[in-house]
């Protein structure tokens, strides 16, 4: 178990002290990595005793074990996809993948804090408030998810996108007691994290999702969602963080069911009326033939010959030569 793992696990039990340590874990994680315990204890405002005593609570035997820890951390979350495309791939990728997304959906969903989500909830759900989603570009299916479905329970929701000057503009209409819900993982995006942080200088209250209480996100955040997202080949996984999300809008729209079925209405309305969508609701209904895609060999894209006439003449729609 690493450092991550015993935070998470340890959480409610930290004292005050323990949980300013604990922030300078988050928010300097190199302080702990290439540092001193006076260092440490210098940056938390408090004593090296106290610094090893949560090194000791965390499982490790002392500030040195905890210092090897969050260094094998930092050297994890450096690592690029660059250097994981060299690694020797695995031979049964389907199995893989499988075995390892399911292992994100649990480990994101047991490592939920019930009363953060409550909170979270509650805070998504007040529509006196705007809410706006900054996510980085590896996790913005995440953000579209999130900021997509909460749109259609309630008004009030920007997602963030283009470049830092684009959403620099449009965080120009971010007020005081606005959420905003930033999305990141390893190695982090300069911008989302600056942006974050003027968002709560500005008086924004943050709720971060990302991978890990070293995560820069963390510091300053009202609440912290971490999420797994160990991934098979190159490149990490999001399927953690959408379900993640999925709980999320499941509260909000638990907390709206009054005024969300309305809004919901009008939405369908809209759809209906410009025929947006090919199903009807519900996804009901047969297709037109207009709507169906047809492959230029007949019903048989895989070119099998199953769906073959005996005289060679296919579907009909050709005359046999």
């Amino acid at each position: 178990m690493g450092v991550v793992e015993r935070i998470m696990e340890h959480a409610e039990r930290l004292t005050s002290t323990e949980r300013k340590i604990a922030e300078v874990l988050a928010a300097e994680p190199q302080t702990i990595a290439f540092g001193t315990v006076a260092q440490v204890a210098q940056r938390a405002g408090t004593s090296g005793p106290s610094v090893v005593r949560l090194a000791v609570k965390l499982g490790y035997e002392g500030f040195v074990g905890l210092q090897a820890d969050v260094q094998s951390e930092l050297a994890r979350q450096l690592g690029p996809a660059r250097d994981r495309i060299r690694q020797r791939p695995p031979t049964d990728v389907l199995a893989r993948v499988h075995t390892a997304e399911q292992d994100n959906v649990q480990r994101t969903l047991d490592g939920i804090n019930t009363a953060a989500l409550d909170r979270s909830v509650a805070r998504l759900a007040d529509r006196h408030h705007r809410v706006w989603v900054q996510s980085a570009e590896m996790t913005a299916p995440i953000g579209l998810v999130l900021a997509g479905q909460l749109a259609q329970l309630r008004d009030g929701v920007t997602f963030l996108e283009g470049s830092e000057v684009a959403v620099s503009r449009t965080l120009a209409g971010l007020e005081t007691g606005d959420t905003l819900i930033a999305i990141d993982i390893r190695r982090y995006e300069r911008s989302l994290v600056g942006l974050t942080r003027w968002a709560s200088e500005q008086g924004a209250k943050i709720i971060a999702i990302t991978d890990s209480p070293l995560s820069p996100l963390v510091a300053g955040a009202a609440e912290s969602f971490f999420i797994s997202a160990q991934g098979v080949g190159p490149f990490d996984s999001v399927t953690g963080g959408v379900a993640l999300a999925n709980a999320l809008i499941a509260g909000v729209a638990a907390r709206l069911r009054q005024s969300a079925p309305a809004r919901l209405d009008a939405i369908e309305e809209a759809w209906s009326a410009v025929r947006a969508l090919i199903a009807e609701p519900g996804g009901h209904g047969p297709l037109a033939g207009i709507d169906r895609i047809s492959h230029p060999h007949g019903d048989d894209p895989a070119g099998t010959g199953a769906g073959a006439r005996p005289d060679g003449g296919g579907d009909g729609s050709r005359s046999p030569t």
